[in-house]
């Protein structure tokens, strides 16, 4: 249950045995889904047998195998008899939008950001979300309507996922990535400042290649972070209890982000790998360093490489 409504969320499977548990288990980890409605395409594997143990969940199955585009249009008959959306689309129904904001994990952008120039009408804007943009940009750069579309980061979120999450004024004074803004035609420019203004954003603008070098620093490098310290926890503190009853609210608040979804991170990473390699050398750099002063102990040394990172304090309360 979300804000008094019911929350049901319906998943496409085909020879999912594999990772339909794990999926589940990360939708049920929001603690507010009420019901799970899986719609199997005739898999040959344990799919089924999975789906009928798993608390909370409704199966659909098809006698015979209808496809990707027969699973997904069984996925809309579903959500439009429980009311979870207005209107069933598709692809092509794109010639008739307005607006289209592309907010799915950033391989599959790549992938489907073309065929969404081609579907669209001329008059159509279409924005991304996506946390890496060199990739992105250059998978349209030679494309006829190349203009329709403005490559956007809003940094803003949670860690966790899916429609959800969504919280109200979100964006509110949060900043949103513009890139390659001079490839969009202006008067797109013109209604997606407008979006963005009436939603609170504040705009910055940056090339696409300064924005995966940046973002790796201070976004990718600290989810990162967070996972590696979790799995370090897990694999040191076998006993769970000890863990629940002795991490206090430093340690909740560091490893917040390792419930982050890995669908969505794993594309990031690998799409920015080069950036984030060179993150990850110099941070590891940092705390080797770290680690033989504690060795020496050279205590003095290390009050003073924290005083002097104390310093973020200053820029991010400058940062409103």
């Amino acid at each position: 249950m979300y804000k008094n409504k019911k929350v049901i969320v319906v998943m496409p499977a085909y020879n999912a045995a594999q990772t339909l548990k794990k999926t589940y288990d990360e939708v049920m980890a929001q603690e507010i889904v009420d019901l799970v409605i899986i719609v199997d395409d005739k898999s040959s594997d344990e799919t089924i047998a999975i789906s009928k143990n798993l608390p909370r969940t409704i199966v659909h199955e098809h006698p015979m195998n209808k496809g990707y585009g027969g699973n997904q249009k069984s996925l809309y008959n579903k959500a439009l008899e429980l009311n979870l959306i207005d209107k069933k689309a598709t692809l092509d129904d794109l010639i008739n939008a307005d607006m289209v904001i592309v907010s799915i994990p950033v391989d599959a952008t790549v992938k489907l950001l073309p065929t969404i120039l081609d579907k669209i009408a001329e008059t159509t804007l279409v924005v991304d979300a996506g946390s890496t943009k060199e990739a992105i940009c250059k998978a349209v750069e030679h494309h006829p309507k190349r203009r329709n579309f403005l490559a956007c980061h809003p940094i803003a979120g949670t860690e966790k996922s899916g429609p959800t999450a969504a919280i109200s004024g979100l964006y509110v004074g949060k900043t949103n990535i513009i890139c390659e803004v001079e490839k969009t035609t202006f008067k797109l420019q013109e209604k997606a400042l407008q979006l963005f203004t009436d939603i609170g954003m504040r705009i910055r603008y940056m090339d696409a290649v300064s924005h995966d070098k940046h973002i790796a620093y201070v976004s990718h490098l600290s989810h990162i972070s967070a996972f590696m310290l979790g799995k370090t926890v897990i694999n040191k503190e076998k006993n769970e209890r000890d863990i629940f009853d002795m991490a206090g609210s430093g340690f909740a608040s560091t490893v917040r982000l390792a419930k982050s979804s890995p669908a969505m991170w794993t594309p990031i990473f690998k799409q920015n790998k080069d950036n984030v390699i060179e993150t990850l050398e110099e941070y590891i750099n940092n705390l080797q360093h770290f680690k033989e002063l504690m060795q020496q102990d050279n205590f003095s040394e290390i009050f003073n490489e924290m005083e002097n990172t104390n310093y973020i304090k200053q820029i991010l309360n400058g940062i409103k």
